[in-house]
Protein backbone atom coordinates (compact mmCIF):
# COMPACT_ATOMS: atom_id res chain seq x y z
CA UNK A 1 0.00 0.00 0.00
CA UNK A 2 1.49 3.14 -1.21
CA UNK A 3 1.29 6.23 0.90
CA UNK A 4 -0.06 9.54 -0.46
CA UNK A 5 2.57 12.06 -1.54
CA UNK A 6 3.13 14.80 0.99
CA UNK A 7 1.50 18.15 0.25
CA UNK A 8 3.58 21.22 -0.20
CA UNK A 9 3.41 23.54 2.78
CA UNK A 10 1.25 26.65 2.40
CA UNK A 11 3.41 29.72 1.51
CA UNK A 12 2.53 31.63 4.67
CA UNK A 13 5.41 34.12 4.46
CA UNK A 14 4.25 35.21 0.99
CA UNK A 15 0.70 35.76 2.25
CA UNK A 16 2.00 37.80 5.18
CA UNK A 17 4.02 39.91 2.77
CA UNK A 18 0.89 40.42 0.71
CA UNK A 19 -1.03 41.41 3.82
CA UNK A 20 1.72 43.79 4.83
CA UNK A 21 1.66 45.35 1.38
CA UNK A 22 -2.09 45.85 1.65
CA UNK A 23 -1.77 47.47 5.08
CA UNK A 24 1.03 49.67 3.77
CA UNK A 25 -1.13 50.86 0.93
CA UNK A 26 -4.02 51.40 3.32
CA UNK A 27 -1.77 53.35 5.67
CA UNK A 28 -0.46 55.49 2.80
CA UNK A 29 -3.99 56.24 1.67
CA UNK A 30 -5.01 57.22 5.19
CA UNK A 31 -1.93 59.45 5.52
CA UNK A 32 -2.72 61.22 2.25
CA UNK A 33 -6.32 61.72 3.31
CA UNK A 34 -5.16 63.11 6.64
CA UNK A 35 -2.76 65.54 4.94
CA UNK A 36 -5.46 66.62 2.51
CA UNK A 37 -7.82 67.19 5.43
CA UNK A 38 -5.20 69.32 7.23
CA UNK A 39 -4.73 71.48 4.13
CA UNK A 40 -8.50 71.72 3.74
CA UNK A 41 -8.86 72.77 7.39
CA UNK A 42 -6.15 75.42 6.97
CA UNK A 43 -7.87 76.72 3.86
CA UNK A 44 -11.20 76.86 5.61
CA UNK A 45 -9.61 78.61 8.59
CA UNK A 46 -8.03 81.16 6.27
CA UNK A 47 -11.31 81.76 4.50
CA UNK A 48 -13.07 82.17 7.83
CA UNK A 49 -10.45 84.67 9.00
CA UNK A 50 -10.85 86.77 5.87
CA UNK A 51 -14.61 86.45 5.48
CA UNK A 52 -15.35 88.94 8.25
CA UNK A 53 -18.25 91.45 8.34
CA UNK A 54 -15.89 94.13 7.00
CA UNK A 55 -15.22 92.05 3.90
CA UNK A 56 -18.50 90.95 2.28
CA UNK A 57 -16.74 89.23 -0.63
CA UNK A 58 -14.86 86.02 -0.06
CA UNK A 59 -11.16 86.28 -0.87
CA UNK A 60 -9.57 83.76 -3.17
CA UNK A 61 -7.29 82.04 -0.69
CA UNK A 62 -4.86 79.34 -1.77
CA UNK A 63 -4.03 76.63 0.78
CA UNK A 64 -0.28 77.28 0.58
CA UNK A 65 -0.88 80.95 1.41
CA UNK A 66 -2.35 79.94 4.75
CA UNK A 67 0.53 77.69 5.82
CA UNK A 68 1.99 80.31 8.14
CA UNK A 69 4.55 80.05 10.89
CA UNK A 70 3.76 81.43 14.32
CA UNK A 71 3.48 85.27 14.18
CA UNK A 72 3.95 85.22 10.42
CA UNK A 73 1.51 87.24 8.34
CA UNK A 74 0.17 87.46 4.80
CA UNK A 75 -1.46 90.44 3.11
CA UNK A 76 -3.85 90.50 0.19
CA UNK A 77 -6.13 93.03 -1.45
CA UNK A 78 -9.79 92.73 -0.61
CA UNK A 79 -11.70 91.51 -3.72
CA UNK A 80 -14.06 94.49 -3.55
CA UNK A 81 -11.11 96.86 -3.91
CA UNK A 82 -9.86 94.97 -6.96
CA UNK A 83 -13.21 95.60 -8.61
CA UNK A 84 -12.99 99.36 -8.00
CA UNK A 85 -12.86 101.14 -11.41
CA UNK A 86 -10.24 103.62 -10.17
CA UNK A 87 -8.02 100.77 -8.99
CA UNK A 88 -8.35 99.02 -12.33
CA UNK A 89 -7.55 102.27 -14.11
CA UNK A 90 -4.41 102.76 -12.01
CA UNK A 91 -3.17 99.26 -12.82
CA UNK A 92 -3.88 99.73 -16.53
CA UNK A 93 -2.18 103.14 -16.68
CA UNK A 94 0.96 101.77 -15.02
CA UNK A 95 1.07 98.68 -17.25
CA UNK A 96 0.69 100.81 -20.38
CA UNK A 97 3.42 103.16 -19.15
CA UNK A 98 5.87 100.31 -18.50
CA UNK A 99 5.17 98.81 -21.93
CA UNK A 100 5.69 102.18 -23.61
CA UNK A 101 9.03 102.68 -21.84
CA UNK A 102 10.24 99.17 -22.66
CA UNK A 103 8.87 98.92 -26.18
CA UNK A 104 12.42 98.88 -27.64
CA UNK A 105 13.33 96.03 -25.29
CA UNK A 106 10.43 94.00 -26.68
CA UNK A 107 9.12 93.48 -23.16
CA UNK A 108 5.36 93.26 -22.66
CA UNK A 109 3.94 93.32 -19.15
CA UNK A 110 0.50 91.80 -18.74
CA UNK A 111 0.23 91.25 -14.99
CA UNK A 112 2.22 93.35 -12.53
CA UNK A 113 2.70 90.86 -9.72
CA UNK A 114 3.65 88.01 -12.07
CA UNK A 115 5.96 90.00 -14.35
CA UNK A 116 7.77 92.27 -11.87
CA UNK A 117 8.44 90.11 -8.82
CA UNK A 118 11.81 88.70 -9.92
CA UNK A 119 13.44 92.07 -10.67
CA UNK A 120 14.06 91.44 -14.38
CA UNK A 121 11.51 93.96 -15.70
CA UNK A 122 12.21 96.41 -12.87
CA UNK A 123 15.89 96.37 -13.81
CA UNK A 124 15.15 97.22 -17.44
CA UNK A 125 12.62 99.87 -16.43
CA UNK A 126 15.02 101.64 -14.07
CA UNK A 127 17.91 101.47 -16.54
CA UNK A 128 15.72 103.04 -19.22
CA UNK A 129 14.29 105.76 -16.99
CA UNK A 130 17.55 106.69 -15.23
CA UNK A 131 19.75 106.10 -18.31
CA UNK A 132 22.10 103.87 -16.33
CA UNK A 133 23.40 100.31 -16.30
CA UNK A 134 23.01 98.11 -13.22
CA UNK A 135 25.64 95.53 -12.40
CA UNK A 136 23.36 92.50 -12.13
CA UNK A 137 22.99 89.16 -13.89
CA UNK A 138 20.71 89.33 -16.89
CA UNK A 139 18.81 86.12 -16.12
CA UNK A 140 18.38 84.52 -12.72
CA UNK A 141 16.34 81.38 -12.16
CA UNK A 142 16.96 80.59 -8.51
CA UNK A 143 15.02 82.27 -5.73
CA UNK A 144 18.23 83.45 -4.07
CA UNK A 145 19.51 84.90 -7.34
CA UNK A 146 16.23 86.69 -7.98
CA UNK A 147 16.26 88.26 -4.53
CA UNK A 148 19.87 89.37 -4.90
CA UNK A 149 19.05 91.01 -8.21
CA UNK A 150 15.93 92.60 -6.77
CA UNK A 151 17.97 93.90 -3.82
CA UNK A 152 20.39 95.63 -6.20
CA UNK A 153 17.57 97.18 -8.21
CA UNK A 154 15.72 98.45 -5.14
CA UNK A 155 18.91 99.89 -3.64
CA UNK A 156 19.33 101.93 -6.82
CA UNK A 157 15.70 103.08 -6.53
CA UNK A 158 16.19 104.02 -2.88
CA UNK A 159 19.26 106.03 -3.80
CA UNK A 160 17.06 108.15 -6.05
CA UNK A 161 14.13 108.53 -3.66
CA UNK A 162 15.78 108.88 -0.24
CA UNK A 163 17.07 112.45 -0.83
CA UNK A 164 13.45 113.48 -1.31
CA UNK A 165 12.34 111.92 2.00
CA UNK A 166 10.10 109.42 0.28
CA UNK A 167 8.42 106.87 2.56
CA UNK A 168 9.50 103.52 1.17
CA UNK A 169 6.45 101.25 1.34
CA UNK A 170 7.99 98.14 -0.16
CA UNK A 171 10.73 95.61 0.58
CA UNK A 172 12.59 92.92 -1.30
CA UNK A 173 10.42 90.26 0.36
CA UNK A 174 7.15 92.04 -0.42
CA UNK A 175 8.02 92.59 -4.08
CA UNK A 176 9.36 89.05 -4.52
CA UNK A 177 6.31 87.75 -2.66
CA UNK A 178 4.11 89.26 -5.41
CA UNK A 179 2.51 91.76 -3.04
CA UNK A 180 0.53 93.89 -5.48
CA UNK A 181 0.12 96.81 -3.06
CA UNK A 182 3.90 97.05 -2.55
CA UNK A 183 4.49 96.83 -6.32
CA UNK A 184 1.95 99.61 -6.95
CA UNK A 185 3.57 101.84 -4.31
CA UNK A 186 6.93 101.33 -6.03
CA UNK A 187 5.63 102.05 -9.53
CA UNK A 188 3.72 105.15 -8.45
CA UNK A 189 6.89 106.46 -6.80
CA UNK A 190 8.91 105.84 -9.96
CA UNK A 191 6.27 107.46 -12.16
CA UNK A 192 6.22 110.54 -9.95
CA UNK A 193 9.99 110.80 -9.63
CA UNK A 194 10.63 110.52 -13.35
CA UNK A 195 7.60 112.66 -14.18
CA UNK A 196 6.03 110.03 -16.40
CA UNK A 197 3.83 111.44 -19.19
CA UNK A 198 0.76 109.75 -17.75
CA UNK A 199 -2.16 110.85 -15.63
CA UNK A 200 -2.56 108.72 -12.52
CA UNK A 201 -6.12 108.49 -11.21
CA UNK A 202 -6.51 110.53 -8.02
CA UNK A 203 -7.42 109.28 -4.54
CA UNK A 204 -7.00 105.56 -5.22
CA UNK A 205 -7.05 103.49 -2.05
CA UNK A 206 -7.53 99.80 -1.34
CA UNK A 207 -8.65 97.68 1.56
CA UNK A 208 -5.87 95.27 2.51
CA UNK A 209 -6.61 92.10 4.49
CA UNK A 210 -3.80 91.21 6.88
CA UNK A 211 -3.83 87.60 8.15
CA UNK A 212 -1.51 86.76 11.05
CA UNK A 213 -1.01 83.48 12.86
CA UNK A 214 -1.04 83.71 16.66
CA UNK A 215 -1.12 80.71 19.02
CA UNK A 216 -1.89 78.40 16.13
CA UNK A 217 -4.92 80.38 14.95
CA UNK A 218 -5.31 82.80 12.05
CA UNK A 219 -6.49 86.33 12.84
CA UNK A 220 -7.39 88.95 10.24
CA UNK A 221 -7.52 92.73 10.21
CA UNK A 222 -8.28 95.33 7.56
CA UNK A 223 -6.05 98.27 6.65
CA UNK A 224 -6.70 101.05 4.13
CA UNK A 225 -3.73 101.71 1.86
CA UNK A 226 -3.63 105.02 -0.02
CA UNK A 227 -1.97 104.54 -3.41
CA UNK A 228 -2.44 107.99 -4.97
CA UNK A 229 -3.44 111.45 -3.79
CA UNK A 230 -4.08 114.48 -6.01
CA UNK A 231 -2.26 115.17 -9.27
CA UNK A 232 -0.81 118.40 -7.90
CA UNK A 233 0.58 116.70 -4.80
CA UNK A 234 1.96 113.75 -6.73
CA UNK A 235 3.54 115.45 -9.71
CA UNK A 236 4.73 118.45 -7.72
CA UNK A 237 6.27 116.47 -4.91
CA UNK A 238 9.85 116.76 -6.15
CA UNK A 239 9.61 120.27 -7.58
CA UNK A 240 11.17 122.74 -5.21
CA UNK A 241 11.49 126.23 -6.58
CA UNK A 242 13.22 129.39 -5.43
CA UNK A 243 10.51 130.11 -2.87
CA UNK A 244 11.06 126.72 -1.20
CA UNK A 245 14.75 127.59 -0.91
CA UNK A 246 13.82 131.01 0.45
CA UNK A 247 11.56 129.55 3.15
CA UNK A 248 14.17 126.94 4.08
CA UNK A 249 17.29 129.08 4.21
CA UNK A 250 16.39 132.77 4.30
CA UNK A 251 12.88 133.37 5.63
CA UNK A 252 13.99 136.80 6.86
CA UNK A 253 14.32 137.92 3.24
CA UNK A 254 10.72 137.05 2.39
CA UNK A 255 9.56 140.63 2.97
CA UNK A 256 12.13 141.89 0.47
CA UNK A 257 10.86 139.47 -2.18
CA UNK A 258 7.23 140.40 -1.52
CA UNK A 259 8.09 144.09 -1.87
CA UNK A 260 9.74 143.42 -5.23
CA UNK A 261 6.69 141.48 -6.44
CA UNK A 262 4.33 144.26 -5.38
CA UNK A 263 6.45 146.75 -7.28
CA UNK A 264 6.31 144.54 -10.38
CA UNK A 265 2.55 144.07 -10.14
CA UNK A 266 1.78 147.74 -9.60
CA UNK A 267 3.98 148.71 -12.54
CA UNK A 268 1.38 147.04 -14.76
CA UNK A 269 -1.87 147.40 -12.80
CA UNK A 270 -1.35 151.14 -12.46
CA UNK A 271 -2.25 151.34 -16.15
CA UNK A 272 -5.79 150.46 -15.03
CA UNK A 273 -5.62 152.78 -12.01
CA UNK A 274 -5.32 149.78 -9.70
CA UNK A 275 -2.83 149.32 -6.89
CA UNK A 276 -1.81 146.34 -4.80
CA UNK A 277 -0.57 146.67 -1.24
CA UNK A 278 -1.12 143.10 0.05
CA UNK A 279 -0.51 140.06 -2.16
CA UNK A 280 -2.29 137.48 0.03
CA UNK A 281 -5.64 139.25 0.18
CA UNK A 282 -5.87 141.21 -3.06
CA UNK A 283 -4.98 138.26 -5.29
CA UNK A 284 -7.17 135.80 -3.38
CA UNK A 285 -10.27 136.19 -5.60
CA UNK A 286 -8.35 135.93 -8.90
CA UNK A 287 -9.57 139.22 -10.39
CA UNK A 288 -6.24 141.05 -10.24
CA UNK A 289 -4.54 137.92 -11.59
CA UNK A 290 -6.80 137.88 -14.66
CA UNK A 291 -6.21 141.57 -15.32
CA UNK A 292 -2.46 141.20 -14.82
CA UNK A 293 -2.25 138.34 -17.32
CA UNK A 294 -4.09 140.41 -19.91
CA UNK A 295 -1.72 143.31 -19.37
CA UNK A 296 1.38 141.13 -19.58
CA UNK A 297 0.34 139.44 -22.83
CA UNK A 298 -1.39 142.46 -24.34
CA UNK A 299 -4.92 141.15 -24.66
CA UNK A 300 -8.25 142.22 -23.18
CA UNK A 301 -10.39 139.88 -21.13
CA UNK A 302 -14.09 140.80 -21.70
CA UNK A 303 -15.57 142.03 -18.44
CA UNK A 304 -18.74 140.00 -18.92
CA UNK A 305 -16.65 136.82 -18.71
CA UNK A 306 -15.94 137.24 -14.99
CA UNK A 307 -17.06 139.14 -11.90
CA UNK A 308 -15.02 142.22 -11.00
CA UNK A 309 -16.32 142.02 -7.43
CA UNK A 310 -17.12 138.37 -6.71
CA UNK A 311 -19.39 137.78 -3.72
CA UNK A 312 -19.03 134.00 -3.50
CA UNK A 313 -16.55 131.25 -4.24
CA UNK A 314 -18.46 130.26 -7.41
CA UNK A 315 -18.04 133.77 -8.83
CA UNK A 316 -14.25 133.71 -8.53
CA UNK A 317 -12.21 132.80 -11.64
CA UNK A 318 -11.32 129.13 -11.15
CA UNK A 319 -8.20 127.22 -12.24
CA UNK A 320 -8.70 124.95 -15.22
CA UNK A 321 -8.63 121.26 -14.26
CA UNK A 322 -7.12 120.01 -17.51
CA UNK A 323 -4.37 120.85 -19.98
CA UNK A 324 -4.35 124.45 -21.16
CA UNK A 325 -5.16 123.61 -24.75
CA UNK A 326 -8.09 121.40 -23.73
CA UNK A 327 -10.19 124.30 -22.47
CA UNK A 328 -9.19 126.86 -25.09
CA UNK A 329 -6.76 128.76 -22.82
CA UNK A 330 -3.78 128.51 -25.14
CA UNK A 331 -1.88 131.63 -24.16
CA UNK A 332 1.51 130.91 -22.59
CA UNK A 333 1.01 133.49 -19.87
CA UNK A 334 -1.95 131.54 -18.48
CA UNK A 335 0.15 128.44 -18.04
CA UNK A 336 3.08 130.34 -16.60
CA UNK A 337 1.04 132.20 -13.99
CA UNK A 338 -1.46 129.54 -13.02
CA UNK A 339 0.91 126.57 -12.90
CA UNK A 340 2.35 123.82 -15.11
CA UNK A 341 -0.11 123.06 -17.94
CA UNK A 342 -2.97 124.79 -16.17
CA UNK A 343 -4.90 127.85 -17.26
CA UNK A 344 -7.67 130.06 -16.00
CA UNK A 345 -11.15 129.43 -17.35
CA UNK A 346 -13.31 132.51 -17.30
Amino acid sequence: MSSAPPRSPTPRPRRMKKDESFLGKLGGTLARKKKAKEVSDLQEEGRHAINSPMSPALADVHPEDMLLEENEERTMIDPTSKDDPKFKELVKVLIDWINDVLVEERIIVKQLEEDLYDGQVLQKLLEKLADCKLNVAEVTQSKIGQKQKLQTVLEAVHGLLRPHSWALQWTVDSIHGKNLVAILHLLVALAMHFRAPIRLPEHVSVQVVVVRKREGLLHSSHVTEELTTTTEMMMGRFERDAFDTLFDHAPDKLSVVKKSLITFVNKHLNKLNLEVTELETQFADGVYLVLLMGLLEDYFVPLHNFYLTPDSFDQKPAPCTGPVAACGCTDSALAALAGPQRGVCL
